[in-house]
């Protein structure tokens, strides 16, 4: 049974009233002049001319773009991995998502191996609820396989409000799943109706990688570019997909880093496959030439996986893929470390501890590189950085859109305003800001989060707490409706004909195994202390006296008359 949380409640009345006045109204398929009236926490009204009660606080947004609050599907946030704790707790990091004008982030449960996955999320629960500024929803990481595991997920999907799983190929003796687990795992949830995301890099070959690497006397950040080349993840990509296509479950593909997946995915598109994908500020706006930065301080901290890629052209590849629905959703995947905390690599690229913050700078980034740089439109921004979560998670319509009923999430942006990103202004943790001295045209003036002002000109007024937990409903339409009627279209039937009435020779049983088990569970091959080598200590051969097959009586010579490869015409 699920403790009782204790609960902060917002310092403002749940009766506040808000009218944003004069501003454009931007979906992610439409834009429209229109005011729009909240209410009690939701959007009442949208068009012009509303009849408003009195006592509204008003808010002006002439020439400004009133924007659906940003949707945050991966951050992590009071997190410990390879031996260090993030920079940012639930209230700093919620804090700077307000900040940069979103209002909803999607944290992760990574259980350790052998851990129970209701026991880490009870965890994570109690710590969030107390801190955090926004609502929020929970990933819950399948790192390990077994009866245990499937029947948590159910009762997490059935009782917690959990409706998406992160499996990883990578992280060999950590997180990483084989492929046979993968696939049930993949069964499970398209059984339960789950969203599953798939970290898809080659696990082994990462870790044969890493190992050369460190062998060939390469221990600086630059041996994680090196050790993971773009073909591993491609090839795990498409793994990915085609054990989800077997499993008909929908597959959620996260952090994809190079033009070599993002083709992969584009393919399986194309090909009716259902398949969806994000990728991450970072990796649609850097490339991998910082990890060769002669300050290793700098370099160490662009390390995450998969690494940022080596081809320059690789950031404006992904942000024209997120710009064409190739890619439909671009996250911070925040995870702060501070040098210090990074340094714990100083002598070995593989102890960096992995991860990039940006959950304050993602909006305003993908504005400036994504629609003042060409590639999408208001309303595709909106959509990958949004709406497309909000419909991938089941929260659409409540989240996700400006229309009347839906929660009052809300930014007003300004496409004229700009600022300039710097470590020294940023809210988020860390000491270092990847996009420092980045010029931004477009930025968040005012956010609203629930139909409460929590920032307005730098200033916040949400109390630490105020956010809430957000359960999240299975089978969304988004990603399960199309799977219901290919699942329908394909299904596989035996083939109606007479049975065969006529003789049937019969086999007599000579001990062996039937050939056509062969692809079952055949016993692995039995291994020697010399790694396949034959053991000449263990062998029954002497090398004097007595041997093992004396007994045996001696067969006669026999002349070859035709020996392989034909008769020998030399000399002998």
């Amino acid at each position: 049974m699920r403790q009782t949380r204790a609960k902060a409640t917002p310092s403002s009345s749940a009766m506040t009233r808000i009218l944003i006045k004069g501003g454009k109204v931007v979906n992610d398929d439409c834009t429209q002049d229109a005011d729009v009236y909240i209410e009690n926490g939701i959007i009442q009204q949208v068009g012009k001319e509303l009849m408003i009660p009195g006592g509204a606080k008003v808010i002006d947004a002439s020439g400004k773009l009133v924007l659906p609050g940003g949707i945050d599907t991966s951050v992590h946030l009071e997190e410990s991995f390879m031996n260090a704790t993030t920079a940012d707790d639930f209230y700093s990091g919620t804090k700077a998502a307000l900040a940069g004008g979103t209002t909803m982030v999607i944290g992760h449960v990574l259980p350790e191996k052998n851990e129970s996955l209701l026991e880490a999320y009870e965890k994570y629960r109690l710590a969030a609820d107390a801190k955090t500024c926004c609502d929020y929803a929970l990933h819950v990481g399948v790192t390990w396989w077994g009866p245990k595991v499937r029947a948590e997920m159910e009762k997490l999907v059935r009782e917690e409000g959990v409706n998406s799983f992160q499996m990883f190929m990578a992280y060999k003796d950590m997180f990483m799943l084989r492929d046979s687990e993968l696939f049930q795992a993949l069964q499970h949830c398209k059984d339960i109706g789950a969203i599953a995301r798939v970290h898809a890099e080659n696990g082994e070959l990462v870790a044969e990688g890493a190992k050369e690497t460190l062998e060939l006397g390469i221990t600086g950040p630059e041996g994680i570019e090196i050790s993971r080349p773009e073909e591993l993840e491609a090839e795990a990509t498409h793994r990915a997909i085609t054990i989800g296509n077997r499993a008909n479950c929908p597959v959620y593909l996260v952090n994809v880093s190079s033009m070599g997946a993002g083709d992969v995915v584009a393919t399986a598109k194309m090909q009716g496959k259902v398949v969806h994908a994000e990728t991450t500020t970072a990796h649609s706006v850097l490339n991998g030439m910082q990890y060769y930065h002669q300050d290793w301080c700098y370099a160490a901290a662009h390390v995450t996986v998969p690494p940022l890629r080596l081809d320059p052209s690789t950031p404006n590849y992904l942000m024209s893929l997120l710009g064409n629905d190739t890619l439909n959703v671009v996250s911070s995947d925040h995870r702060p470390f501070t040098i210090k905390q990074k340094a714990m690599g100083k002598d070995d690229f593989t102890k960096i501890p992995h991860g990039l913050p940006g959950i304050q700078d993602r909006m305003s980034v993908i504005w400036e590189k994504g629609v003042i740089g060409g590639k999408m439109d208001e309303n595709r921004f909106v959509a990958v950085t949004s709406s497309n979560a909000a419909k991938i998670y089941n929260l659409y319509p409540r989240k996700g859109r400006i229309i009347p009923g839906a929660d009052a999430d809300i930014v007003v942006w300004d496409p004229e305003g700009s600022k300039t990103i710097s470590v020294d202004n940023q809210v988020q943790g860390g000491d270092i800001n990847l996009y420092e001295g980045l010029r931004c045209h477009g930025v968040p003036l005012v956010t609203i989060s629930r139909g409460h002002l929590v920032y307005e000109s730098g200033m916040f007024t949400c109390a630490e707490g105020s956010g809430k937990f957000c359960p999240m409903r299975t089978f969304p339409d988004y990603l399960y409706k199309k799977m219901v009627q290919r699942a329908k279209s394909q299904a596989v039937k035996p083939v109606e004909r007479e049975p065969y009435t006529g003789e049937v020779v019969a086999v007599a049983n000579s001990g062996k195994r039937d050939l056509g088990s062969l692809d079952l569970d055949t016993p692995s091959r039995p291994s020697t202390r010399h790694g396949g080598v034959r053991d000449l200590h263990e062998s029954s051969f002497s090398l004097s006296g007595a041997q093992i097959d004396d007994k045996v009586p001696k067969r006669s010579s026999a002349r070859i008359l035709a020996p392989p490869g034909g008769r020998s015409s030399g000399i002998w």
